[in-house]
C-alpha cells in the first residue's frame, strides 16, 4: 500500500508530463480500438453480404464434389438431410441446388451454359434470390417450363424476355436431356462469371430433365451469426452423420475470397503495429526523462537502504497507473466513437466492389476484442518499455549521484 501511495504521488506530482503521457497512451488505445471495431464491422458486413448473396456460409456436397464436380455426385434424399440441418442451432435457412452443364440456344445463337436447378421459395428465403431479378419476373412456386438467365448470358445469346431457350445436355442415366423454356426474367447477381453462364429453372423441372429424382448436388446453408460459422459447421457434421457427405464452411469453398480478406486484414495488423510502436516510443521517452530528472531521488532511496527491486517496482507501478488512467479515459472515447460508427457509419462517395459485392456504406461494430486487445497492448507495451529505465534507476550509484546533484 505504501508503494502504491508513493507511486500515485509521483504520478500526480508531474501533472504536465502525466497528461502528455496519458494522451499518447489514450490516443493509441482509441486508435487501436477504433481500427479493430471498424475492421470487424466492415469486413463482417462484406463477408456476410458476399456469402449470403449466393454461396451461403456453409455448403453440403457429396464426397469429393468440390474437387471434381459431376452430374453423378449427388446428395440422395436431400429433404431428409434438410430436416437434420433444420435441427441444428444457429442455422437460419437452407436451400438445395442442381448444377449441370448444357448447350443453350436462342434463335440461332448458341452458348455453353450452366443449368442451376433451384427451389424458388427456399432460394429466395435463403439468399434473397428474387432481389437479383432485375428484369421480368421471378420463377413461380410451381414447376414449369420457365427459365431465368444471367444478364451476361442474355447479351451473349442476344436473348430478350419472352424468347424461348432450348437446353441440350445429358441425363444422369445417359439419356439425352433436352427441353424448351420461356425466358421470364434476367438475373444480375454481381458475379460476372455466374451471370455469363447461369440459367435457372425449378429444381423439380431439373430433376425431371436430368433424371435426378429426389437428388441435388448442393445444399446451401445460411447462419444467424457469421461469427458462429465454425461452431455451426461442427454441429452439422455431428448431426448429419454420413461418410458420403462433405460439409464445409465458406472459408473452404470460397478460398480465394477468404485469402483476399486475410491479406487485407494483415494490413490492419501492420497498421496497429505502427500505432503500438509510436505509443512505445512515447512511453519510453517519458520514463527516461523521469529517471534522468529523479537521479537524486533514486540515489537518496539507495542511500537509506531501499532495495533495487523496490525502485524497479515503483517505476513500473507509476507507469501502469498512468496506463490505467489512459485506458479508462480512452475506453470512454473509443466506446462513443464506435457507437457512432456502428449506427451511422460512413457512406462512400463511390461504391466499392469486393468479390462481386458492392459496398456503399461501411459501419463498425462494438465487440469485446475491440477493447481487450488494445488494453493488453497498452499494459504490455508500458511494462516492457519501462523495464530498461527502471533497471537503470535501480543501478544508480548513491555516492556519485549525491555529489553531482
Amino acid at each position: 500500500m505504501l508503494l502504491f501511495k508513493i507511486a500515485l504521488r509521483n504520478v500526480l506530482r508531474q501533472k504536465r508530463r502525466t497528461i502528455l503521457t496519458m494522451l499518447t497512451m489514450g490516443g493509441g488505445f482509441v486508435l487501436c480500438a477504433a481500427s479493430i471495431g471498424w475492421a470487424d464491422g466492415a469486413y463482417g458486413d462484406i463477408i456476410y453480404s458476399f456469402t449470403s448473396n449466393q454461396l451461403g456460409q456453409i455448403q453440403i456436397h457429396s464426397e469429393d464434389y468440390l474437387d471434381n464436380p459431376t452430374i453423378y455426385k449427388t446428395i440422395v434424399d436431400y429433404e431428409k438431410v434438410g430436416k437434420q440441418v433444420d435441427s441444428v442451432e444457429g442455422v437460419k435457412n437452407w436451400t438445395p441446388r442442381i448444377y449441370v452443364g448444357a448447350l443453350g440456344m436462342v434463335n440461332q445463337e448458341v452458348s455453353g451454359v450452366q443449368v442451376v436447378g433451384i427451389d424458388p421459395l427456399r432460394e429466395d428465403s435463403t439468399t434473397n434470390f428474387n432481389n437479383m431479378v432485375t428484369e421480368g419476373e421471378p420463377l413461380p412456386s410451381l414447376p414449369g417450363y420457365d427459365v431465368l438467365i444471367g444478364k451476361g448470358l442474355a447479351k451473349v445469346i442476344k436473348a430478350e424476355l419472352g424468347d424461348s431457350l432450348v437446353l441440350l445436355s445429358q441425363g444422369a442415366d445417359g439419356s439425352i436431356a433436352n427441353a424448351k423454356y420461356g425466358i421470364m426474367g434476367i438475373v444480375e447477381s454481381g458475379e460476372m462469371g455466374g451471370d455469363r453462364m447461369n440459367c435457372y429453372i425449378d429444381i423439380r423441372s431439373a430433376q425431371q430433365l436430368f433424371v435426378l429424382d429426389n437428388q441435388c448436388h448442393e445444399i446451401v446453408i445460411t447462419v444467424e451469426d457469421i461469427s458462429s460459422v465454425n461452431s455451426v459447421t461442427s454441429s452439422l457434421r455431428s448431426t448429419v452423420k454420413s461418410d458420403k457427405l462433405d460439409i464445409q464452411p465458406w472459408m473452404v469453398f470460397a478460398k480465394s475470397f477468404y485469402e483476399a480478406m486475410r491479406a487485407d486484414m494483415n494490413g490492419l495488423w501492420i497498421q496497429l503495429g505502427i500505432i503500438i510502436l509510436l505509443v512505445a516510443f512515447g512511453v519510453l521517452n517519458t520514463v527516461l526523462m523521469s529517471v534522468l530528472e529523479r537521479q537524486r531521488e533514486f540515489g537518496l532511496l539507495k542511500a537509506i537502504g531501499t532495495k533495487p527491486g523496490m525502485i524497479i517496482m515503483q517505476i513500473l507501478l507509476e507507469m501502469n497507473l498512468i496506463a490505467i488512467f489512459s485506458v479508462v479515459s480512452g475506453s470512454v472515447v473509443a466506446l462513443g466513437l464506435l457507437y457512432w460508427l456502428s449506427n451511422y457509419g460512413i457512406s462512400l462517395s463511390t461504391p466499392m466492389t469486393f468479390g462481386g459485392v458492392e459496398i456503399q456504406q461501411m459501419k463498425a461494430t462494438i465487440n469485446l476484442r475491440s477493447f481487450v486487445i488494445p488494453l493488453i497492448t497498452v499494459f504490455a507495451t508500458t511494462t516492457v518499455v519501462s523495464i530498461f529505465p527502471a533497471v537503470k534507476a535501480a543501478r544508480t550509484d548513491p555516492v556519485k549521484t549525491m555529489r553531482t546533484n
